[in-house]
């Protein structure tokens, strides 16, 4: 369920989009499917959210994202580079004005030595041009930590598009 502040986040971005021209795609992690969701309980999303994917598993980054294999063996699942990737990746593979990635652990384990709140969202704009990517440290359950995710994506999304 989402808040009242994570709906008006998702409002903004698909008018900001919208008034622009543009559009967004989306590559899902640890939320899975969350900001998909968000974004397509507003009516007439579809003006700009074109789509994403939820690469949950590893090799799945690499196949549905556009993560080369090579990073995801050296930098991991849970990484900047990884959550960059996955956003050029989508956008070129959806042909996305933007492309929104987001990775990390959920918990309640540990995952490759990264420990449960350790998320990294990122953002690619047009052309690659603007590219933004910011790492967080949550807490909560695995509930918020999924929800926390969702709203700081949407945004750093409303933010870039201001």
């Amino acid at each position: 369920m989402s808040s009242p502040g994570t709906n008006v986040l998702a409002r903004t971005v698909l008018a900001r989009l919208t008034s622009r021209g543009e559009t967004l795609a989306t590559a899902e992690s640890l939320t899975g499917g969350l900001i998909g969701e968000l974004l397509t309980d507003v009516p007439g999303a579809s003006a700009s959210y074109l789509g994403g994917v939820i690469a949950y598993a590893t090799r799945l980054k690499a196949t549905l994202a556009g993560v080369p294999e090579v990073l995801l063996a050296t930098d991991g699942p849970v990484a900047a580079s990884t959550a960059r990737a996955m956003a050029a990746g989508i956008a070129t593979r959806c042909g996305a004005d933007w492309g929104l990635a987001v990775t990390g652990v959920a918990g309640p384990d540990s995952q490759d030595g990264h420990r449960p709140g350790e998320v990294h969202v990122a953002l690619v704009g047009p052309s690659g041009e603007k590219i933004i990517q910011e790492r967080h440290v949550l807490t909560g359950d695995r509930s918020a930590i999924r929800r926390r995710t969702a709203e700081i994506a949407l945004a750093l999304l409303a933010d870039a598009l201001e």
